[in-house]
């Protein structure tokens, strides 16, 4: 018996049932990173309507390429001390961008998503592999971590 491929909204629908299983309250931080920017990005969107559906306070921001003291300093710090624009107490922080979950800053996120495609490798330390190969028809991806270099994923 052959599995029936689960569509875009189910993957979206189970990585957001995981963040409210083990977050469901206060201030929390989410990251989504891929090898393409732009499917990340895209997967991000999408996974923000779903958590505002299930009406979730979702403050979304792309950051693009920025360092570990600005994502800090503009990001993540005034979004814990609830001066980030448009936060409260019960807020929902969705951010996609590069280099989210490199060592010094993977620590930061309460649930992360790491994009690709076909051939390309998962990321050994997010929470949520997803190739984006078929769009529609996602499919999440377990790998043996244990052949995966230490550092893999890391972005300079």
């Amino acid at each position: 018996m052959v599995a029936t491929p689960e569509s875009r909204a189910s993957v979206l629908g189970r990585i957001a049932d995981q963040i409210l299983h083990n977050n469901p309250h206060g201030r929390r931080l989410v990251a989504v990173e891929g090898v393409t920017a732009n499917a990340a990005s895209a997967f991000a969107d999408d996974l923000a309507q779903v958590l505002r559906d299930r009406n979730e306070s979702v403050v979304r921001r792309s950051i693009g390429s920025v360092d570990e003291e600005t994502l800090r300093s503009e990001i993540v710090d005034p979004f814990r001390s609830g001066t980030l624009k448009g936060t409260d107490n019960d807020t929902l922080l969705l951010v996609d961008g590069e280099r989210l979950l490199n060592n010094t800053v993977i620590g930061v996120w309460h649930y992360t998503v790491w994009t690709f495609q076909g051939d390309q490798l998962p990321h050994g330390k997010a929470n949520f592999n997803v190739d984006l190969s078929d769009n529609e028809f996602p499919r999440d991806h377990y790998y043996d971590l244990c052949k995966l270099p230490p550092t893999f994923g890391e972005r300079g």
